[in-house]
């Protein structure tokens, strides 16, 4: 496929082009690899592999994904889209070029903090969709209940108990922890995948890259993040599946005594496996509908 600009596009706004593409995005990923996430969940359950579920019913939760996915991942593109271009304009402003002449405060490594920078803040609002999402799901995957609505009916069923602001508690629960583990994996994949396409564009000669060049740059910095990141997983996996509230450093201390530290790189075969694909497909799916959207044929 070649890259070639149409002289009109179908979605002026890039924005609107950010969130829409997202919204795709999000949702092929999570539907595609659905399967590999419900077994890296069930290896990282504190019951066992087995005792969760084993091999048996792998698309179990699948319904909080669909309603998470699109919201979640526009909600990240639109403003990683929005820091970034915020960013970039700043740095082309007056005052930066006073401050440095070499492209910015940082000089030459201006960009790649634009895009750490960027891609944590899309993190942090993507994780208000996310979160409960992750909850949910991550329930039913390990079969705790028989779908998501069951173990969503048992979440909001807590009222009478524990309040409205205790059901959203339960909600949010692994919220630091998701943040702790999604700001530095984006902090690694983003600038590494724009590092790639920047690369790319300046030895092909060319303004933007095609959605096969998007994805396969994507699945090498997924796959590079995930396996930096796989402890931080864990802790996510643990905190959420835990049947009472656990504090981070208890919980950090339990599974020291209990399994050792080889236990915080359990799921990483398919958790990397998971995200290399996953980085593939949703930045490929991503790049594409985003083409499309501008008009690049």
């Amino acid at each position: 496929m070649t890259y070639q600009r149409s002289s009109t596009s179908t979605v002026q706004s890039p924005y609107i082009r950010a969130l829409l593409a997202g919204g795709l995005a999000g949702t092929t990923v999570d539907l595609s690899l659905y399967p590999i996430d419900t077994l890296k969940t069930r290896l990282q359950s504190s019951q066992g592999f087995r005792s969760a579920g084993g091999f048996r019913g792998i698309y179990a939760g699948v319904g909080s994904a669909l309603v998470g996915s699109a919201p979640g991942a526009a909600l990240f593109f639109v403003t990683y889209e929005s820091c970034k271009s915020a960013l970039r304009r700043g740095r082309e402003g007056s005052d930066a070029r006073r401050l440095s002449s070499n492209g910015g405060v940082w000089g030459s490594w201006s960009e790649p903090i634009e895009h750490m920078l960027a891609a944590s803040a899309g993190e942090v609002a993507a994780c208000a969709v996310r979160v409960p999402t992750e909850v949910v799901k991550q329930r039913a995957q390990a079969v705790q209940y028989p779908s998501s609505m069951a173990a969503l009916r048992d979440i909001l069923g807590q009222r009478s108990r524990i309040g409205v602001p205790g059901v959203w508690r339960e909600l949010y629960r692994g919220w630091g922890v998701t943040v702790m583990r999604e700001v530095p994996f984006t902090v690694i994949q983003f600038p590494l995948w724009e590092g790639m396409k920047e690369w790319r564009r300046r030895t092909e000669g060319r303004e933007g890259i095609t959605a096969v060049e998007s994805a396969v740059f994507g699945s090498i910095s997924g796959a590079v993040a995930a396996g930096f990141t796989t402890p931080l997983d864990v802790l996510k996996t643990r905190l959420m599946l835990a049947r009472e509230k656990q504090a981070l450093m208890p919980l950090l201390s339990q599974i020291l005594r209990d399994s050792g530290p080889r236990a915080f790189f359990a799921g990483m075969g398919p958790r990397v496996l998971w995200i290399s694909a996953g980085g593939a497909i949703f930045l490929g799916s991503y790049q594409w509908a985003y083409n499309a959207l501008e008009g690049v044929r």
